[in-house]
């Protein structure tokens, strides 16, 4: 039985909580397989633009790689080890696998269908096409021949396995081809006859390098795969061979770098070093193969690679969807969203000076919408302004050409005092990372490699500025990184202001990132691991008792992801005690709502749409005196203990209202991208009553004025 809310005489009611109950919280990597799966619906609404639901089905796969080579991997690593440890929702970690392989395969078989029985055919009715060669008339084969031999077959490799050739070493993600081979009739090898008398099995990995679609007959839509073009031509690799069928498959291995940072005094090197250690031993944990490969070639692949038969997904279709973004490349603007105008805040419209303005005034910037040139220009007008005295930054992924590399090498030449905390760790940009810290380094700006046992995953800049009356700090706070390319697919907001506490606190979070000082008292913002997860609980908790007290409550949090049990634990409590809650979380939730006595005042919802949603934002009503941060967490336990985060209040009275009212409402108003998370686990999506207008709400904002 569900404890609830005691009635008693005294203004604050004690609420019991099942604090034990695992049956409260959802599994966490079933939770975000279910964010995978809204995805794939993306894809399968006919509604969108053809190359759109073809990038969600590629996305749908990119997804599912991150998901295997760290949480898969994790789980595995587990079992492996015989670690005696039970998920939140109390779920083994082989209950977990087998559970997501359950789950996994039928969405896996609904994207092959979409693809090839949607897809693929109304592409063709744009002349967009993936031919099979075998259906090719003479002169195209010829061509593709030819294209064989001068472009692709001197840099292919075929590794035979025999007593003195192992099996190879698959590299992680890598597309390769596998064949059984036997010497043919009629081969005579002469003094090399013992090397030639059994049928051995061939790897042919297919570069990286190379384009996996090629086209066809000088036509920029029309294209035959790569490993169809190879399997075609196999008599050239393997002359006086006899080959069997070629069949594709694809490997990926766990890809989780464990630092262990206490060990190393040089975390540029651990980092280089533990990248070159992954990419040569990290264990496998799936195999993809193509549906038509034999049983003998699947069974042979997995003894030797080392994994068993639930680790192995075959392919009806398309091997490594996100090949086919080339697709998505293409001119084809009728075949995909309209493009967004972007726009400046109106307060820096029309200035000359971005520093005149933001003594004046508070600026918030709301990504894609707004134009990321706003945050670059700021960071270039402090490299160029000869008032400017110092530049700090934290960088997490800044992503390739970035303009903001350039600015802070530009204020470097410029005689300012630079510096920038490059996140090594930021996962999966490592090495992205570590050539940034090379390349700022040697140009003279003060490079430091994240803290010690914390990711730095804040999104701030700091720019110290001499004025009239004396050094003003100008600052920008952020829910996401400094990337212009996905500045324009992701939902973000920024504050640019020039507030004395705030520019005090960005100060002090500064040292604490790059010197040995500890402040633990910040005047507004709030930073984990110092205060954040403390001033959170402390206003969940707050709007708790203000509405035991009879007074006005209510919460509205944004967040990407929600699985932090203390976090969770408060929810409820507000909820028993009647608080309104809102939670818009786009990917994984844990938190189980609707249940009559513990989490009926909670309403889930999740937007996935055109963008990818990644503004934080919370929301408390406080009785009235309404408060709003924003900031670079979500409600996890990496982000609450283990990161360093920043998240900034709203002081400025209209800016709150804007987010509360243009924003956070108008994202519980969509009926066209929103989902609601029900009580068992499952989403369902809203639809527009009969006579109802359909709102997406990521729309909406294309018109939005700040």
């Amino acid at each position: 039985m569900i404890p609830s809310v005691q009635e008693t005489d005294t203004a604050k009611e004690q609420i019991l909580l099942p604090v034990e109950d695992s049956e409260y919280l959802f599994n966490r990597e079933l939770s975000w397989l279910e964010f995978n799966r809204r995805v794939l619906e993306e894809a399968l609404d006919d509604a969108n633009p053809l190359l759109e639901r073809l990038k969600f089905l590629a996305i749908f796969s990119t997804n599912l790689d991150e998901f295997f080579m760290i949480r898969v991997a994790g789980l595995k690593e587990q079992v492996i080890e015989n670690v005696n440890k039970t998920s939140l929702d109390g779920m083994t970690a082989q209950q977990q696998l087998d559970e997501i392989c359950e789950r996994l395969r039928p969405m896996i078989g609904e994207q092959m269908l979409c693809l090839h029985e949607e897809v693929f055919p109304q592409l063709a009715k744009s002349n967009i096409e993936i031919l099979d060669y075998k259906k090719l008339n003479k002169t195209e084969k010829a061509e593709i021949d030819e294209y064989f031999l001068r472009n692709i077959f001197p840099v292919l490799t075929p590794q035979a396995v025999d007593e003195s050739h192992p099996f190879p070493y698959i590299s992680n993600l890598s597309l390769n081809l596998g064949l059984f081979v036997a010497p043919s009739k009629n081969l005579d090898a002469g003094k090399l006859a013992h090397l030639y008398k059994n049928r051995r099995f061939v790897r042919i990995k297919l570069p990286s390098n190379v384009s996996r679609l090629i086209p066809l007959g000088g036509s920029k839509t029309r294209f035959v795969a790569l490993g169809d073009t190879i399997r075609a031509n196999i008599h050239h690799l393997l002359p006086n061979m006899k080959a069997e069928q070629c069949h594709l498959f694809r490997l990926t291995r766990d890809a989780d770098i464990e630092l262990r940072e206490d060990e190393s005094g040089d975390l540029l090197r651990l980092i280089e070093r533990e990248l070159h250690q992954q990419k040569r031993f990290s264990f496998p944990v799936r195999l993809e193969v193509s549906a038509a490969m034999p049983e003998e070639m699947i069974q042979y692949l997995t003894r030797a690679i080392g994994l068993t038969e639930t680790d192995v997904y075959r392919i009806e279709g398309f091997l490594n969807v996100p090949d086919l973004m080339k697709l998505y490349g293409l001119d084809f603007p009728e075949l995909k969203d309209k493009p967004l105008n972007y726009k400046l805040p109106k307060a820096l419209r029309n200035a000359e000076n971005i520093f005149d303005v933001l003594r004046k005034q508070d600026v918030l910037v709301h990504h894609p919408y707004t134009a990321f040139s706003t945050v670059t220009d700021f960071i270039d007008a402090a490299a160029e302004d000869d008032d400017v005295l110092a530049i700090k930054i934290c960088l997490y992924r800044a992503g390739k050409d970035s303009p903001v590399i350039n600015s802070l090498i530009k204020a470097v030449r410029n005689e300012k005092q630079v510096a920038a905390l490059v996140e090594l760790k930021a996962r999966f940009d490592e090495e992205n990372n570590i050539e940034w810290a090379r390349r700022l380094e040697n140009e003279g700006v003060h490079v430091i490699y994240g803290m010690r046992g914390l990711k730095t995953h804040s999104k701030v800049t700091l720019v110290v500025r001499n004025e009239e009356e004396g050094l003003r700090r100008y600052v920008h706070i952020a829910t996401g990184n400094y990337n212009q390319t996905t500045s324009r697919i992701y939902t973000d907001l920024g504050l640019l202001t020039s507030d004395e506490q705030i520019g005090a606190d960005a100060t002090d979070l500064f040292n604490f990132l790059t010197g040995y000082s500890y402040q633990n008292e910040y005047r507004q913002l709030l930073i984990a691991p110092i205060n954040l997860r403390e001033r959170m609980l402390e206003m969940i908790g707050r709007e708790t008792e203000n509405k035991l007290a009879g007074k006005k409550a209510r919460i509205v949090v944004k967040i990407n992801s929600l699985t932090d049990d203390q976090m969770i634990r408060a929810l409820y409590r507000a909820s028993q005690a009647g608080v309104e809650i809102d939670l818009i979380v786009r990917g994984i939730c844990v938190l189980r709502p609707g249940i009559a006595g513990l989490s009926e005042n909670i309403r889930v919802v999740s937007v996935v749409g055109r963008f990818l949603e990644h503004s934080r934002i919370f929301y408390f009503l406080n009785a009235g005196s309404e408060e709003v941060y924003i900031g670079s967490a979500d409600w996890m336990h990496r982000n609450l203990d283990k990161r360093v985060e920043a998240v900034v209040p709203i002081k400025d009275k209209k800016l709150l209202k804007y987010l509360k009212e243009n924003i956070l409402s108008v994202y519980l108003q969509d009926n066209a991208n929103a989902r609601i998370l029900n009580a068992d686990g499952s989403y369902t999506k809203i639809v527009p009553t009969k006579g109802e207008t359909v709102f997406d709400s990521q729309m909406a904002f294309v018109e939005e004025e700040i």
